[in-house]
């Protein structure tokens, strides 16, 4: 049975992924991915998962943050339990610049995402989810190699800044299977694609 792949990623109500400030102009994001139903979406979307596929500046931005969160009692459960998913995960880094992935279970890749997904499908695991790095999520929904989206819609219109969707995104039909209004009224929804 071919693994499912995921696209898990936040967007504004304007579609961005980012806001007019550059790559890590993201602060809008931040009181919506920490909310009890926000975090409850994430576990469901990550838990099938044992491959996790990272862009560089995710991957960085991520393990300068989430490696010592499983072991910090202050934080709440859902991050703990979160981050030891992180750290035990395989993680699939795409990098042109990078040398090396420290972070335990952490790989460079040496194929494209597309290539990389066609051959993740053909081994043994779980599901293969993207966190949040746009780039790999457009070039999965361009190849048609994405089978499910999440997507965290958060109540903010952030007037510039990347769009995750744009005229060469791929025409395709996709079915609601989950959906959940957050305490901060952001939207969690998980999408499958229609056959």
């Amino acid at each position: 049975m071919s693994r499912t792949v995921v696209g898990n990623i936040s967007l504004s109500l304007d579609g961005r992924v980012n806001g007019p400030g550059g790559d890590y102009d993201m602060g809008w994001i931040a009181p919506h991915a920490v909310t009890p139903g926000a975090l409850a979406h994430m576990s469901l979307v990550t838990e099938p998962a044992t491959t996790a596929l990272l862009g560089r500046k995710n991957y960085q931005g991520f393990g300068g943050y989430w490696p010592t969160v499983a072991d910090d009692e202050t934080a709440p459960a859902e991050s703990r339990a979160f981050s030891r998913w992180l750290n035990q995960v395989e993680k699939v880094v795409f990098s042109t610049t990078l040398d090396e992935a420290a972070w335990e279970n952490s790989r460079l890749a040496t194929a494209d995402p597309v290539a990389t997904v066609k051959e993740l499908r053909e081994q043994e695991g779980g599901d293969i989810v993207v966190l949040a790095s746009a780039s790999v999520i457009r070039a999965l929904l361009a190849a048609g190699e994405l089978d499910r989206l999440s997507v965290t819609l958060c109540p903010e219109l952030v007037a510039g800044g990347v769009s995750l969707f744009d005229e060469t995104t791929a025409a395709s039909s996709w079915t609601l299977t989950d959906s959940t209004v957050t305490e901060s009224g952001a939207l969690c929804l998980l999408y499958d694609r229609k056959a």
